[in-house]
């Protein structure tokens, strides 16, 4: 897909880390869009913040309007569509320092007229088993699917905010240990993450509010190594933080920016927004123009052979593919 602005971002001050690992952006992915009339036409993807692979290779869209779930096949073919009506309509604000209480969050939501269709899509996720996770943050709810899309299993209660076991309050990712235990980023309203077994089951939690070792201001991401190490974006601290599996602070990475993607790779690297590091935080590879102008990586995945999607607010997303 051709819009504008995507070709300016490709060309130019293409930047590599290193040589032989920098990357190239597929153009014209995904196919176009057909319009009543059989003409092609840009996809109108409103925002764009989650994007996930599955098994197949299948990229699935996840983005902030009528019909939010959308299947592709790697070549950018238009599979199939799917949840209208599961996402709330809040739309996630932030909360200006001085109206704010002392001690809260900065960030709340607008529901009704102020929001939009489908607004509370937020992150999307494939499990091991093949399972579609969907994050819908102002809905306080996290969604276990098959790939039908039927639904297996929810976090959280729809509409019902909280810091409890059973309640969120915004929460804004989820990942997986590779004994299928359940990471909860909770996430704009709540400065913790949330364990729980591969049945739903409360294990336990970690995080307050602030900017020392095992505080959050914005849970933002999570991701899992194979080792059971977890990673964290705070992305108002501009950083990364790294705890073991029952939520022990390790180290951080500091002053990255604000990194509102994360992805770890089959051989154990992890993708900060467009930068790629290894685990110990130092970069090994980056997208060209990573900052991608009007809205930079908000949704991230990748595939086993290394090609990486990326969804951004602008609604924009883009597949790159090594050089």
């Amino acid at each position: 897909m051709r819009l504008h602005g995507l070709v300016l971002m490709s060309v130019p001050g293409m930047v590599y880390c290193q040589p032989g690992t920098g990357y190239r952006l597929v153009e014209d992915w995904p196919a176009p869009a057909r319009t009543a009339a059989g003409t092609p036409s840009a996809w109108n993807l409103i925002q764009a913040p989650g994007v996930a692979v599955d098994s197949r290779a299948h990229v699935l869209v996840l983005h902030r309007g009528a019909h939010p779930i959308l299947e592709f096949d790697s070549g950018g073919k238009f599979l199939r569509s799917w949840g209208d009506g599961m996402f709330s309509e809040g739309k996630v604000m932030a909360v200006a320092p001085g109206d704010r209480a002392p001690g809260a969050s900065g960030y709340s939501a607008v529901y009704g007229p102020a929001g939009c269709t489908s607004c509370g899509a937020h992150s999307i996720r494939v499990d091991d088993g093949g399972n579609i996770w969907v994050v819908d943050a102002p809905g306080h709810i996290i969604y276990k699917m098959n790939p039908q899309g039927k639904i297996l299993l929810q976090l959280g209660h729809k509409g019902v905010p909280g810091m409890s076991r059973e309640n969120f309050n915004l929460p804004t990712d989820v990942a997986f240990a590779p004994n299928g235990d359940i990471y909860v980023s909770d996430g704009y309203g709540n400065p913790r993450v949330v364990k729980y077994s591969s049945s739903g089951k409360y294990l336990l939690e970690w995080g307050r509010l602030g900017s020392g070792p095992g505080e959050f201001q914005l849970p933002h991401n999570v991701a899992v190594d194979a080792k059971g190490r977890v990673y964290v974006t705070d992305r108002d601290n501009r950083r990364v933080e790294v705890f073991d599996a029952n939520g022990e602070f390790l180290t951080q990475w500091s002053d990255i920016g604000g990194v509102s993607a994360l992805r770890m790779t089959k051989d154990q690297r992890i993708w900060t927004g467009g930068i790629l590091r290894d685990l110990d935080g130092k970069v090994v590879a980056t997208l060209p123009e990573e900052a991608g102008g009007a809205g930079g990586a908000h949704g991230i995945a990748v595939t086993d052979s290394g090609d990486v999607y990326v969804g951004r607010l602008s609604g924009v997303v883009q597949k790159f593919v090594k050089k």
